[in-house]
C-alpha cells in the first residue's frame, strides 16, 4: 500500500536530543512531520497483517527531497536509511529527524544538486517490538540474497551454537554458560562471533536468521530503489546502525561489494576510515545479505558508495546477551509478563543509550557523514 503527500518547510530547529524517540509510533510521527515541514515528497509503505505493540500501523515511510522542484531522477542520489534492525531505529529515527531539522544541511545537498532519500523504518515491526529481527524473526541484513541462485551460505558452525545461544530457560543456568564458555575459549573469539552472527538459514527460531525467501522489507526496499534509482549516475547509501564498538563512537562500515574499487569510492566520500569487516578491520562479522546490497540488482548502472554507520553502546557480550534473551522470549511468548519486561528493556538498552551525550555524539556524526556524502556526489 503506497500513498503520496507534499508539504513545505519550517525554520525551528531543535536540540538533537529532542529529536530521539521514545518508541516507534513516537518515531514516526515525528519523523512525518520533520519531513513534511522540509518539504519532502512522502510515500507510506504499510505492513499488510501485522500491527504495533501499541496497536499502531506499521509502515516504511520514503521520504525524497529533490534538489529541484522539477527533479527528473538523474541527480545524484543520498539514501539515508534506519530500522534495518528494528529496536535500532531508536538511534536510526532520531538521527534523520535531527537531519530533516537541518536547514543549512538540506540547502546544501540542494546547492550541490544531491536529492536526498531518506526510508524510515526498514524494518517496523521489530523497531515496534522492541526486535532486531523481522515480523518473520529474519535479519534484514542476512536476507537480501538470491534465493533463485545460491542461496543462503551454509554455516554448519551455528547448529552446535544454537541450544547454547537459545537455551530452554531463561536466564540460562549454570551448566549452559559454563558451556557457552568454554565452545568460545575452543574455538577462539573470531571463530565463534563468526559462526554465531553471519547469518544462518538452518534454525529459524534461531539468531541472525536469513529465512528462505524475500522478506517484504526486502520486496518493498527493492522497489524503492527502482523507483528513485533507475537512471542515477551515483548514489550514496549511509545505513545507520547501533550496537557494536566504543560508546558513541560511530565506525564507518563499509557496506558494498566485497571489490577494492567499491571499498575505494567509500573511502573517497567518507574518508580513510572506511573499514571493511572482510578485512578484518571491523568491529562488525562480514555477512552476505545486508539491505543494502539490493542497489547492485536494481540500479546496476550506477556507481555505489555506501557505508553502514554503527554506533557503539554496550559491550559485546552484553549485546550478544540481550539478542540471547529476545530470541527465547519470541520463542516463549507465555513468559511471566515481569521477565518479558526486562528483556524488552534489555534490548532497548543495548541498541540505545538513553542520554544526552551519546545522542549528541551519534547525531553529530550521523550529519557529517551525511555532509561529506552531499559535497562527494556533487563533485562531478
Amino acid at each position: 500500500m503506497s500513498r503520496q503527500d507534499t508539504f513545505r518547510m519550517s525554520s525551528q530547529a531543535p536540540h538533537p536530543a529532542a529529536c530521539f524517540p521514545a518508541d516507534y509510533a513516537q518515531g514516526r510521527t515525528r519523523f512525518l512531520a520533520a519531513a513534511r515541514a522540509a518539504g519532502a515528497v512522502l510515500h507510506h509503505h504499510v505492513l499488510p497483517g501485522h500491527r504495533g505493540r501499541q496497536g499502531e500501523e506499521l509502515a516504511l515511510d520514503a521520504a525524497l527531497l529533490p534538489a529541484r522542484p522539477d527533479a527528473n531522477g538523474h541527480a545524484p542520489l543520498l539514501i539515508v536509511s534506519s530500522g534495518v534492525h528494528g529496536v535500532e531505529g531508536l538511534c536510526g529515527s532520531g538521527c534523520q529527524q535531527h537531519l530533516l531539522h537541518d536547514a543549512e544541511l538540506l540547502a546544501i545537498a540542494r546547492a550541490r544538486g544531491v536529492d536526498v532519500l531518506m526510508l524510515h523504518a526498514i524494518n517496523p515491526h521489530g523497531f515496534s517490538h522492541l526486535r532486531r529481527g523481522n515480523e518473520d524473526n529474519i535479519d534484514l541484513n542476512r536476507n537480501c540474497i538470491d534465493f533463485q541462485g545460491a542461496g543462503p551460505t551454509p554455516n554448519p558452525g551455528y547448529a552446535d551454537l544454537h541450544p547454547l545461544l537459545v537455551p530452554p530457560t531463561w536466564p540460562p543456568n549454570r551448566e549452559v554458560t559454563q558451556a557457552l564458555a568454554d565452545k568460545v575459549a575452543r574455538l577462539g573469539v573470531t571463530a565463534f562471533r563468526r559462526a554465531a552472527t553471519s547469518g544462518q538459514a538452518t534454525h529459524p527460531d534461531g539468531l541472525f536468521h536469513s529465512g528462505h525467501a524475500p522478506s517484504w522489507s526486502n520486496r518493498t526496499v527493492r522497489a524503492l530503489l527502482r523507483e528513485h534509482g533507475a537512471q542515477r549516475r551515483e548514489i550514496g547509501w549511509v545505513d545507520l546502525h547501533t550496537g557494536l564498538g566504543p560508546r558513541g563512537h560511530g565506525e564507518k562500515i563499509h557496506a558494498g561489494r566485497t571489490e577494492q574499487a567499491d571499498l575505494m569510492r567509500g573511502r573517497g566520500l567518507w574518508g580513510a576510515d572506511v573499514v571493511a569487516a572482510w578485512e578484518g578491520q571491523s568491529a562488525s562479522e562480514q555477512v552476505r545479505g545486508p539491505v543494502v546490497g539490493c542497489i547492485y540488482d536494481e540500479c546496476p548502472q550506477a556507481d555505489v558508495a555506501a557505508i553502514a554507520l554503527e554506533f557503539g553502546t554496550v559491550p559485546y557480550d552484553t549485546f550478544l546477551d540481550a539478542l540471547r534473551a529476545d530470541q527465547w522470549l519470541h520463542n516463549h511468548p507465555d513468559a511471566p509478563a515481569d521477565l518479558a519486561a526486562r528483556i524488552r528493556q534489555g534490548m532497548k538498552d543495548a541498541f540505545y543509550v538513553d542520554a544526552d551525550d551519546w545522542r549528541g555524539m551519534v547525531a553529530a556524526q550521523a550529519r557529517v557523514a551525511v555532509l561529506q556524502a552531499c559535497l562527494g556526489l556533487g563533485r562531478r
